[in-house]
């Protein structure tokens, strides 16, 4: 196995400072995503508020965006696994992620991905071949600083990155490396990765009373409680004090480097909580640790800079910092500074990681790297402490929505248009939602469309294999119609709408 696919048990380090072209098909629109919240669902605290600051997102926006997520992430681990040797990588596109990309080596999936309700690409390399290329490339370049301190697979450009402040020198290296230089770009960045040292999640910890770093998750060992946090931030044996400076636990095992991810076993003074603190005094839900899809919102929480929002740029990076190399972390747009190390990284209410290093700070923007949960789980043989009554976004409801309408379409019928053959007019930015609820046995799709000059566009899309569809899009003001068509059966619908 590789190593950067494996955290490294029992590696006990202490540390000196802070402690190629793609072409896109799609025969039809993809996927808008999820539509409908279960009743009385809400997002979990602090992070809609957390997203309008850090991803500019309007409410409406954030909350499409979350609901996109979880209706598209089960189509892509499906298309995942279907795909096998021919998968090409996959991210979400646009502001409120309404669009899944996934990549194959072969045009003859491409019928498969769209009807699947994403939009594919065809690429040149599989992701075996890229990753097998990056194993080969971080052999070479383990231990620069200025000639590739950062590198990570590129998926939507179906090639390795090197990030360097010195691009002709990383260009020898490559050239040196043996990797087929044309896999391979050196791309010129200031970034310089730095460590961040300094039982809920992002709550702060002491190591030996001198050193602050962050919790990550609660995880159990047999009947032995304890969290997970960064290799750096301490080594096997080393004493914690809690966020009161009361003892609390013992570093079990560190990795640090090739990995960064530890485990601490905390003594019976200290619960474990199924949660991360969201800044503003409230706490977030854990509910479990499917990894998220690269372009995903994912946010973290630290002892330094509290919650901190943004998106899942790349994974599979390896990072040099000046104490050693870091690989298989993850690279985000989240800002962090020191003393957010071994802190919680969450997407909606899923673990993704915990806080290793990054670049720049919280009042500028920053980079951050994060090591996966799964890995750490699976190498220390823990388990996350989850709450069971955590709640995800779900589409199996489409109450409470004010308008409807209902008409009958028939097989090889001209699409019919809603409402009524007309349209509606929106004079504000909002979301739209709407239901189609069709008899058992039929295949109507529903369709949005917006006015664009004296044409229609196609703005929305769920056309599942089901009698039933449901759509939610942010859009700008305008006019607006539904398009229900009949992929296959005759009968009556009933579509369900509100408008912003």
């Amino acid at each position: 196995m590789s190593r950067r696919h494996a955290v490294t048990a029992g590696c006990a380090l202490a540390i000196i400072a802070l402690t190629l072209t793609a072409v896109p098909v799609a025969a039809k629109p993809p996927s808008a995503g999820a539509e409908a919240a279960p009743a009385g669902w809400k997002p979990p605290p602090g992070m809609i508020a957390a997203f309008q600051r850090d991803l500019k997102l309007t409410s409406e926006q954030a909350q499409a965006r979350l609901l996109n997520e979880a209706h598209l992430a089960p189509i892509e681990a499906k298309l995942r696994s279907r795909l096998g040797a021919h998968f090409g990588g996959s991210w979400f596109a646009g502001t409120i992620a309404q669009t899944l990309v996934v990549a194959t080596t072969d045009p003859a999936d491409l019928p498969e991905i769209i009807a699947a309700g994403a939009q594919g690409e065809v690429v040149k390399r599989s992701y075996a071949e890229l990753d097998r290329a990056m194993n080969n490339l971080d052999g070479s370049l383990p231990g620069r600083l200025s000639g590739g301190a950062v590198r990570f697979v590129d998926v939507k450009n179906n090639r390795i990155i090197v990030l360097t402040t010195e691009p002709l020198e990383t260009e020898d290296l490559i050239q040196a490396s043996g990797v087929d230089s044309s896999v391979v770009r050196a791309v010129q960045s200031p970034e310089r990765p730095r460590l961040l040292d300094e039982v809920r999640g992002g709550n702060a910890y002491y190591v030996n009373t001198t050193s602050r770093c962050s919790i990550g998750f609660a995880v159990t060992r047999g009947s032995q409680n304890g969290f997970v946090s960064a290799g750096h931030c301490g080594k096997k044996g080393d004493a914690t004090a809690g966020f009161n400076r009361a003892p609390q636990g013992v570093f079990q095992a560190s990795s640090f480097p090739v990995d960064d991810a530890a485990w601490i076993a905390v003594n019976a003074n200290w619960m474990l909580r199924p949660v991360v603190n969201n800044g503003s005094g409230g706490t977030v839900p854990v509910a479990g640790s499917r990894e998220a899809i690269e372009g995903a919102s994912v946010c973290r929480s630290g002892s330094t800079t509290d919650w901190q929002c943004g998106v899942i740029r790349q994974r599979d990076a390896s990072v040099t910092y000046p104490q050693g190399t870091v690989f298989g972390v993850t690279r985000t747009s989240v800002c962090a500074e020191p003393g957010d190390s071994g802190g919680s990284f969450i997407s909606v209410d899923q673990a993704q990681g915990v806080t290793s290093g990054g670049s720049g700070d919280c009042v500028d923007g920053g980079i951050t790297y994060f090591q996966p949960i799964n890995e750490i789980l699976t190498t220390y043989g823990l388990t996350l402490v989850t709450d069971s009554n955590a709640v995800p976004p779900d589409e199996s409801t489409c109450t409470g929505l004010p308008k409807n309408v209902t008409g009958v379409l028939n097989e090889g019928d001209q699409p019919v248009y809603e409402p009524t053959g007309q349209y509606y007019e929106t004079t504000v930015a909002g979301l739209h939602s709407g239901c189609l609820d069709a008899d058992s046995g039929i295949d109507f799709d529903l369709f949005l469309e917006k006015r664009n000059g004296s044409a229609w566009s196609t703005v929305a899309t769920s056309d599942s294999p089901n009698p039933d569809e449901k759509i939610s899009y942010t859009g700008m003001p305008g006019y607006y119609r539904y398009r229900v068509v009949s992929a296959s059966g005759s009968g009556s619908y009933k579509l369900t709408y509100k408008t912003p």
